[in-house]
């Protein structure tokens, strides 16, 4: 177990250098990025004198030893307004893991157990249903489903707030919360108001659910066809002719195995929530990590968009870690 986490931890660092690298030549191709976010506000004399200040006018391997070097010491660079993108990170980083973390309560809360009961009522009425419903899920764009979601619980029904992750008043009153985390609520419990705690939670509520809508239908369908494929294999036919109920049989004997390719997949979609987030976060006004992201980009700070995205990549060499740990500990064949 430990040779084969040995392996799999020094891999971390490979892949993450490999997807920086990535990132570093292809922000490069895409051209200036001083010129191109201030192209046409500044002349070209200041264009070059802030190039030279960023060392964009070294040769380009000189740029990217620095860029590297940086990451190791867990600098990724200024923004155009030189703020420090470590702190962007550590800020919006925070509201972006407390976006993915109502989510996936969404996307378990509703794929795991549809799906589970879709395998063991396969073609009837209800599977059909619910098949439908997961590709549904998926295929909805994820804007769309925040639109949907807003036009008829907030404003046609008036129960759930439009945006934000509080109201104004709770946003500035957890400000002075110490030690602020950055997470609204936990900074709720910090502070001690019930009000703010339901605030926090109610403006959670459809972020949580547009952006869990997506990854469920995934869940579903996974969670549906592994338990079917399980379901018939010889194993689970032993168990029946022992005389186990189909209850046991399927929690103890069938949804274990059924659940190692899922969570191989399961791990890997937990970190594309990421992308996901952008969209979730710019449409529900959610100031997290992903709609920094989009500011960013609006702006043209390349540099900015070059630190978030390398930080993302590394996050996601660290879930593709964890999934192997996970699919290690499920099934002990995995580890030799």
């Amino acid at each position: 177990m430990l040779r084969y986490l040995g392996v799999r931890l020094l891999l971390i660092p490979v892949t993450a250098w490999i997807l920086a690298t990535v990132v570093f030549f292809l922000m490069r191709v895409a051209g200036d990025p001083i010129s191109a976010a201030m192209g046409g506000r500044m002349t070209q004399e200041q264009i070059e004198i802030r190039k030279e200040a960023a060392g964009l006018n070294r040769p380009i391997l000189s740029q990217y030893w620095d860029y590297i070097s940086g990451l190791l010491r867990g600098d990724f660079g200024k923004s155009q307004d030189n703020r420090q993108i470590s702190d962007v990170i550590t800020t919006y980083g925070a509201a972006s893991a407390e976006l993915m973390f109502w989510a996936l309560i969404v996307a378990f809360a509703i794929g795991i157990p549809l799906g589970r009961y879709a395998a063991t009522h396969r073609d009837s009425i209800s599977d059909t249903g619910l098949r439908l419903f997961a590709i549904l899920a998926y295929a909805a764009p994820v804007f769309f489903v925040g639109l949907l979601l807003k036009l008829v619980f907030a404003v046609k029904l008036g129960w759930l707030p439009v945006a934000g992750r509080a109201s104004t008043n709770v946003e500035l009153q957890l400000q002075h919360v110490s030690p602020k985390t950055n997470v609204m609520l936990i900074d709720g419990f910090l502070y001690g108001d019930t009000d703010y705690i339901i605030d926090v939670l109610k403006h959670a509520v459809l972020p949580a659910i547009a952006l869990g809508l997506l990854t469920a239908g995934i869940f579903l369908r996974l969670v549906r066809i592994n338990l079917i494929q399980t379901l018939r294999s010889d194993y689970v036919d032993a168990a029946r002719a022992r005389g186990l109920s189909q209850r046991v049989v399927t929690g103890r004997h069938a949804f274990r195995n059924a659940m190692i390719p899922i969570v191989t997949v399961m791990g890997m979609q937990i970190a594309m929530m990421l992308g996901g987030a952008v969209l979730t976060e710019t449409t529900f006004e959610w100031k997290g990590l992903g709609y920094q992201l989009a500011q960013y980009l609006s702006a043209r700070d390349f540099v900015a968009v070059q630190g978030i995205v390398a930080f993302i990549a590394i996050f996601v060499a660290l879930m593709s870690f964890l999934v192997d740990t996970l699919v290690a500990l499920i099934d002990p064949r995995v580890r030799f």
